[in-house]
């Protein structure tokens, strides 16, 4: 099963279900507002991905946090996005083995439809 995590507000989470749903690609959906992700479930993703990837330093909830100027370790990073799961580059999609961030059509269609 394909897991799709964000928030519905997204852009790029709008963008990626609407590719799913016109693909007829199952997935669940798990909303950072109402579910939000746990310490594990984030450092099983750091470790497949790097944090470089998967901490959004552009967004408003990490200069509301100023956390730029904490200089934050890779384990901090982590326990502040289980914090702030809006930290969190969306969407995060858990599709068979791959962990996929963001949304990209070109790669999107290369993963999902080969």
């Amino acid at each position: 099963m394909t897991h799709v995590y964000g928030i519905k507000s997204c852009g790029s989470v709008q963008k990626a279900l609407r590719f799913l749903d016109a693909r007829g690609i199952a997935y669940t959906f798990h909303d950072f507002k109402t579910a939000p992700v746990s310490l594990e479930k984030i450092k099983s993703w750091a470790e497949q991905i790097p944090l470089s990837t998967l901490l959004n330093t552009k967004g408003t909830t990490y200069r509301t946090l100023g956390l730029k100027a904490h200089n934050l370790e890779d384990g901090g990073k982590i326990e502040w996005m289980s914090n702030h799961n809006l930290l969190i580059k969306r969407p995060v999609i858990e599709y068979q083995d791959t962990l996929i961030v963001g949304f990209d059509e070109s790669y999107y269609e290369g993963k999902f439809l080969s």
